[in-house]
C-alpha cells in the first residue's frame, strides 16, 4: 500500500490532538516533544519514529493500525501525567505500543499465592545495627551486575533472586559475577519458571544444590527450558541461606540495605510503572505485590527520601533499568509494598 494511503488510513483513525505546555525535560527524557502533540500528522511521524527506535514491526497494516491506537492512548496519559508537574515524568519507551492488561500479564512474576516460607532457624542478623549511612549506593561499591531483561517471561522473581545473590558474593568474596536466571527458571521446581515464583524459594534452591552458575555457562533464553544440572564441573557461586527482614518495617529494611542489597517485591501493576522514565516515584499504587525487584540503595534527593531499585525490564526502562521509590511514606508497607517482603540472601566469608 502506499504511503501516502497509509498515512490518510491514520488521519482517519487519529482522534487525539493536545493543546500545548511545557514539559519535563523535553524528548530525550520522555520520547516526544510538544510539537508531536501538534498534529495528525506529527503523531504519524513520531510513533514511526518510535517504530524504529524501538525496532519494532508488525505482522500486517492491520496490527499496525492497532498498535497505533494504543500508542496514542498510552501517550495521551504520559502527556496528561507529565503536566501533572510530580516529582517523576512517563516516557514513550518501549512497552508503549501495549495495553495495561498486556504489560501486567507478560512482565510481572511474583505469586503471592504461593506461601512464604520461613527458613529454619532464620533471624534477622542486621536487628542491632546503628548509625546507618545518609544514603547508599551498591552500584558504586561495585557490588551490582549489569541491568539485564526478563523479557515476555514472568521471571522477574529469579532476576530479583540473582542480583540479590550477585551482590552479597561480591561484598564477601571481591568478585563481582553475573549469575544465571535461567538455571533458577529451568531447575527450581518449587517455583513455576516463567510462570511466576517467589525469592526466598530461589534462595533456598541455590543454598541446598550448592550453587548457581554463571550467566555466560548458562544463558538466559527468556522462555523456560530443560535443567541442565549436569554442569557441575562449571563455576558456581553458593549462599548458606536467606533471612527475610520484618514485615512492613522501612527501619529494618534500610538496616539490611545498609549492609548489602536485598530482594523486595512490590506492586508495579500501575499504569504510571509501565511508563516511569525518571525522578522520584511517588504515583499511585497499592500493596497487592506482583512484581519482584531489587533495592540496591537509598538516598534523599531535594528533599525526598527514596529507595533505588534495581528492574529486570532492561536499560531503555526508567532511569537506565532502575527506579527510584519514595520512602519515608508514613505507610508501614511503604510505596507499592516495598517493606512488605523483603529478604536477602547469607554468605559465609
Amino acid at each position: 500500500m502506499a504511503s501516502s494511503t497509509m498515512n490518510l488510513a491514520f488521519l482517519l483513525l487519529s482522534m487525539f490532538l493536545v493543546t500545548c505546555t511545557a514539559l519535563p525535560g523535553g524528548f530525550s527524557i520522555v520520547g516526544y516533544s510538544e510539537e508531536d502533540l501538534t498534529s495528525h500528522d506529527k503523531l504519524i511521524e513520531l510513533f514511526d519514529s518510535w517504530m524504529s527506535r524501538h525496532s519494532k514491526s508488525y505482522a500486517n497494516f492491520e496490527e499496525k493500525l492497532r498498535r497505533f491506537e494504543v500508542f496514542k492512548d498510552n501517550l495521551k496519559h504520559i502527556d496528561e501525567t507529565n503536566r501533572q508537574k510530580r516529582s517523576y515524568w512517563l516516557g514513550l519507551n518501549a512497552f508503549a505500543d501495549m495495553t495495561h492488561d498486556e504489560f501486567k500479564a507478560t512482565y510481572l512474576g511474583v505469586s503471592t499465592s504461593m506461601p512464604r516460607r520461613r527458613d529454619s532457624g532464620s533471624s534477622f542478623r542486621y536487628e542491632n545495627a546503628v548509625d546507618l549511612p545518609k544514603s547508599v549506593d551498591w552500584r558504586k561499591k561495585g557490588a551490582v551486575t549489569h541491568v539485564k531483561n526478563q523479557g515476555h517471561c514472568g521471571s522477574c522473581w529469579a532476576f530479583s533472586t540473582v542480583a540479590a545473590v550477585e551482590g552479597i558474593n561480591q561484598i564477601v568474596t571481591g568478585n563481582l559475577t553475573s549469575l544465571s536466571e535461567q538455571e533458577l527458571i529451568d531447575c527450581d521446581s518449587e517455583n513455576n519458571g516463567c510462570h511466576g515464583g517467589l525469592m526466598d524459594y530461589a534462595f533456598s534452591y541455590i543454598a541446598s544444590t550448592g550453587g548457581l552458575h554463571t550467566e555466560d555457562d548458562y544463558p538466559y533464553l527468556m522462555e523456560e527450558g530443560t535443567c541442565e544440572r549436569t554442569r557441575a564441573d562449571l563455576e558456581v557461586v553458593t549462599i548458606s541461606g536467606y533471612e527475610d527482614v520484618p514485615e512492613n518495617s522501612e527501619e529494618s529494611l534500610l538496616k539490611a540495605l545498609a549492609h548489602q542489597p536485598v530482594s523486595v517485591a512490590i506492586e508495579a501493576s500501575g499504569r504510571d510503572f509501565q511508563f516511569y522514565s525518571g525522578g522520584v516515584f511517588d504515583g499511585s499504587c497499592g500493596s497487592e505485590l506482583d512484581h519482584g525487584v531489587t533495592a540496591v540503595g537509598y538516598g534523599s534527593s531535594k528533599g525526598q527520601d527514596y529507595f533505588t531499585v534495581k528492574n529486570s525490564w532492561g536499560q531503555r526502562w526508567g532511569e537506565r533499568g532502575y527506579i527510584r521509590m519514595k520512602r519515608n511514606t508514613g505507610k508501614p508497607q511503604g510505596l507499592c509494598g516495598i517493606n512488605k517482603m523483603a529478604s536477602y540472601p547469607t554468605k559465609h566469608a
